[in-house]
């Protein structure tokens, strides 16, 4: 921490604004799965503030998300979200923030849901212009469509080999899942695709959506080969940099709790705000 600076305080309006960025993020994906499928099987359903969704057979973006400052749900609503994710053939994952109504966590354990894992949301204050880092041989910059196939590639390969340090995430996803995702998010979510080039050579990718000031930094990931050689820090830094210049007055990031992410993101500057619980209720 430099001197002087005092960490990142997060109150319950700030993570309000935080998860309300997260549940249209969700949204949007889910509905562009929906328009690409066209067979009427998924679904969005507004929920506490935040949102159930149900994108398609084994995507990341089926779950609820996003809630918990928007009032306690009544029973009725929760029994016709685990009956549309039933009707499905899939679990409801939770995710549900420690700065969320604790009513809800209580009433999720009354209904048979479990904990089974944690992630943690990082916040850093962009205030002025962040200098831009540029470690020696590798160069950041914006990735258009027409090297998706590249860039997906590259964060394909560095999410297969993750850092081992830390908590291991509780779910994987397949080259195909995540490209999916990964369009549907670019197409109806406004997500932005970056890579990076060490010596010429496209070793590294990332992603990040900017609305209403909060920059959220939605994945990165560097070819093991060329890890330790500064081409997160540089995906980071531009990333930052483009945020602060469209008006964004906040970056968060998500993470394993204890990973080396968690670590990087604090070591630049990132504070720990609050941390998600993930609950799920199996198909019975």
């Amino acid at each position: 921490m430099s001197a002087g600076r005092l960490p990142l305080f997060c109150d319950t309006a700030l993570a309000e604004r935080i998860e309300k960025a997260e549940a249209q993020l969700v949204a949007r994906g889910s509905e562009a799965a929906h328009h690409r499928a066209g067979d009427g099987g998924g679904f969005v359903m507004p929920v506490a503030g935040g949102v159930a969704s149900f994108a398609e057979q084994g995507s990341p973006l089926n779950k609820v998300a996003g809630w918990g400052f928007g009032g306690v749900p009544a029973a009725a609503v929760l029994a016709e979200i685990e009956g549309a994710f039933a009707a499905r053939g899939a679990p409801v994952q939770v995710e549900l923030g420690h700065l969320a109504d604790p009513a809800i966590g209580a009433l999720l354990c009354e209904r048979g849901y479990r904990l089974t894992s944690f992630e943690n949301v990082l916040g850093l204050a962009l205030t002025g212009q962040p200098e831009p880092v540029t470690p020696p041989g590798v160069e950041v910059r914006p990735s258009g469509e027409d090297e998706f196939e590249s860039w997906l590639e590259v964060v394909a390969q560095g999410f297969a080999c993750p850092d081992t340090q830390g908590v291991p995430a509780h779910e994987e996803f397949s080259r195909e899942v995540i490209a999916r995702v990964m369009r549907d998010l670019s197409a109806a979510a406004g997500v932005m695709r970056y890579v990076a080039l060490r010596e010429g050579v496209l070793v590294g990718g990332a992603s990040v959506r900017m609305a209403q000031g909060v920059a959220q930094l939605t994945g990165a990931a560097t070819a093991p080969a060329h890890r330790r050689r500064g081409v997160q820090t540089a995906l980071l830094s531009a990333r930052l940099v483009d945020a602060a210049a469209a008006g964004c007055d906040i970056a968060v990031i998500t993470t394993q709790p204890g990973s080396k992410s968690q670590q990087n993101a604090q070591r630049r500057g990132f504070d720990l705000l609050y941390t998600r619980a993930i609950l799920v209720k199996s198909l019975d």
